[in-house]
């Protein structure tokens, strides 16, 4: 008979998420999979969970990611929410695992990477150098400046309709408050929030940004948080501008990294089309499962 999962304490709550977490278990009390199910806990996304269920490949096929899996669903209806998000590599066991068990796919993913070493810097100094007419770039790390905090929090809509495909995300309101305590938690596990944002001259509002994380040890690759313009700003090249600028001072300022990694919706297309330019190659391929309850 397949391990019947133990829940556990996660002593890592925050005050927009906490996690319930399950153990399973063979019968020499070695541990065999997990279950991880994220509740969000803010205004707009409270009907929302996130699933993460990993069991040892020796064990799969055995019934113990479907035991985790009952756990965490019924503790999510438990808790009243309505839908329940988990994510997997494309053509995976994982994937077959959800579509078996009335999860639908709603949203696919391409990760690509940018191998520094092989960055074209002349193309990418050339396009960080076509500043468009109207903008200036302002460039920060760790919490925004007190003079933008207002208005990059606001700028943060532009995400709103970003393609997510048929994915239920929800919509949380940004405030400055949140702005910082996002940063604040990226310099808490040692690591460092590079964010560049174009500036509207005309009124020194925060037409758009785009967000790198750079690894504590300096090293590695650096991961691309967000990328977004306001929609009245679009259509002149912003996306592309801060990017290449971003890569440039982060090459040169951090030699150790060896790349920068990002994902895209297929659908989103501007983008995906931004990061082919500036020379990030696909690596893999990821889906997003929901089950509604």
């Amino acid at each position: 008979m397949p391990p019947q999962p133990t829940p556990l304490i996660d002593p890592h709550a925050t005050a927009g998420t906490r996690r319930l977490v399950w153990l399973a278990q063979d019968a020499q009390g070695d541990p065999v999979g997990t279950a991880s199910l994220r509740l969000f806990d803010r205004d707009g996304q409270r009907h929302l969970a996130e699933l993460v269920i990993r069991v040892h490949p020796a064990e799969r096929r055995a019934g113990v990611g479907s035991r985790l899996l009952t756990a965490a669903v019924g503790a999510a209806r438990e808790d009243g929410r309505r839908s329940v998000l988990a994510s997997a590599d494309g053509d995976s066991p994982g994937e077959l695992f959800l579509a078996a068990r009335e999860f639908r796919r709603v949203l696919r993913l391409t990760y690509a990477r940018l191998v520094l070493a092989d960055a074209d810097v002349p193309a990418l100094t050339a396009a960080a150098g076509r500043v468009p007419a109207g903008y200036r770039l302002a460039e920060w790390d760790g919490t925004v400046p007190d003079a933008l905090a207002a208005s990059f929090a606001a700028s943060r809509r532009a995400m709103d309709d970003m393609p997510m495909d048929d994915a239920d995300h929800g919509r949380v309101e940004w405030d400055v408050a949140r702005v910082r305590a996002v940063a604040e938690a990226v310099a808490r596990r040692g690591d460092l929030l590079h964010t560049a944002a174009a500036i509207d001259t005309a009124d020194g509002s925060v037409a758009g940004f785009t967000e790198l994380v750079v690894p504590g040890a300096r090293e590695g690759d650096g991961e691309h948080y967000g990328t977004g313009v306001l929609p009245e700003h679009r259509g002149r090249g912003l996306a592309r501008w801060m990017k290449a600028d971003q890569i440039l001072r982060v090459r040169e300022r951090h030699p150790r990294l060896t790349g920068l990694v990002t994902d895209t919706a297929d659908s989103n297309t501007p983008m995906r089309t931004v990061n082919d330019a500036l020379g990030y190659v696909p690596t893999h391929r990821s889906c997003t499962y929901q089950l509604d309850l």
